[in-house]
């Protein structure tokens, strides 16, 4: 099943990685039973589904904010875009890169490449240790988004969704997501991870971005208590704010240390979450819930206000 998921996270590897997995599995965890009928492109969709019906159920039970704009044509814009991100890096793995991260640690480990590679660490400590470095890779290259102009061309369109809900976690220009994809590459080749370590960074990593992006009330001593370790809904919300110091602030997808640990943590929007604007300042109307005007904002040379990246850029309250 652990394969299965390995060719849900990154189906651009095909069966080649899904069967690469299973075999490394088998041989490092003992007897496995192993479903050789399983449909896996029903499944693969009917796990994306179970966690975004799970998540926007809980946004109906207990919302955090009444959200400003019809969820319809948004929910269409951000879903297709999820559904382009996806073909766009099969296609890429078919013809230009034949490599993801799944794939690419299987590599590095019969190459002999990467640190964890050099190691006889417990299995244990080697995915623990690959999934904190991993998610601290996330991290930097989320602040390297908002820093690196040509970077955040692209990373704008995520942050001009004009409200938050579980769909903004999948609002990524293409492009963005093929650079994503080619970072990871790198990090894992450096590293030299398991398969499995990876294939468990991305379930986590899929699943807290949807999360902490949901419109999602948690209760006071519940949202203290996890954000200790895990970024909240609360938490990320901050970074979408259009306040600009807000914006630079609350860059965990994953692990909320990070913003802790390099001084980027706000605790709270500065004008509370019910007071706060999403998206950003000078995209403040319904354009950004179009597709086409979403897909273009990188080459419609539009900027942030004062025609500066949010680095450079003196926004809102700043």
């Amino acid at each position: 099943m652990l394969g299965v998921i390995c060719y849900i996270i990154e189906p651009h590897t095909g069966q080649w990685a899904a069967s690469r997995l299973l075999r490394s599995l088998t041989k490092q965890m003992g007897a496995m039973e192993i479903f050789q009928n399983v449909s896996e492109g029903p499944l693969r969709l009917s796990i994306f589904a179970g966690v975004f019906a799970v998540m926007a159920l809980l946004e109906l039970l207990s919302p955090s904010r009444k959200l400003d704009h019809a969820k319809g044509a948004r929910w269409f814009t951000n879903i297709a875009i999820g559904g382009i991100d996806s073909l766009v890096v099969r296609l890429m793995a078919l013809f230009v890169i034949p490599l993801a991260a799944v794939s690419t640690a299987f590599w590095a480990q019969s190459q002999n490449w990467g640190l964890l590679n050099w190691t006889a660490l417990p299995q244990w400590l080697e995915i623990a240790i690959a999934v904190v470095v991993l998610d601290l890779a996330i991290y930097g290259q989320h602040v390297a988004s908002h820093k690196i102009p040509m970077l955040w061309s692209f990373h704008q369109m995520h942050h001009s969704d004009v409200d938050i809900d579980v769909t903004t976690a999948i609002r990524f220009h293409p492009i963005e997501i093929a650079l994503s994809m080619l970072w990871k590459i790198v990090v894992v080749l450096a590293l030299g991870p398991a398969a499995l370590a990876v294939v468990i960074f991305e379930v986590i990593l899929n699943g807290c971005a949807m999360f902490n992006h949901a419109n999602l009330h948690l209760p006071p001593f519940l949202d203290r208590m996890l954000r200790l370790v895990i970024v909240t809904p609360d938490f990320h919300r901050v970074h979408h704010s259009i306040i600009h110091a807000e914006t630079d602030s609350n860059y965990g997808f994953n692990l909320s240390v990070w913003d802790r640990f390099f001084g980027t943590y706000i605790p709270q929007p500065r004008k509370g979450h019910q007071g706060m604007t999403i998206g950003l300042p000078n995209h403040q109307s319904e354009k950004p819930t179009g597709l086409v005007w979403s897909l273009a904002l990188p080459f419609a040379g539009t900027k942030t206000s004062a025609g500066k990246t949010p680095a450079q850029n003196k926004r809102i309250g700043k």
